[in-house]
């Protein structure tokens, strides 16, 4: 069985084309909608695993 799905040169031919697809697809104003919305979504999942961990550190704190 030929496994030439998982080579390297393949994942980013395959990658290339899914996102030069989307590019086209997308209008000029949704992308940069897009762009905005998962900047904030990643500050925020950010600001929250480091909430979590200083409230689980001083949890354990004796």
């Amino acid at each position: 069985m030929d496994n030439s799905f998982f080579n390297s040169p393949t994942r980013s031919g395959t990658a290339g084309g899914l996102l030069t697809v989307l590019l086209i697809n997308i209008a000029g104003k949704d992308v940069l909608k897009t762009i905005v919305l998962a900047a904030i979504g990643a500050t925020v999942s950010f600001l929250i695993s480091h909430g979590w961990k200083l409230l689980l550190k001083r949890w354990k704190r004796p």
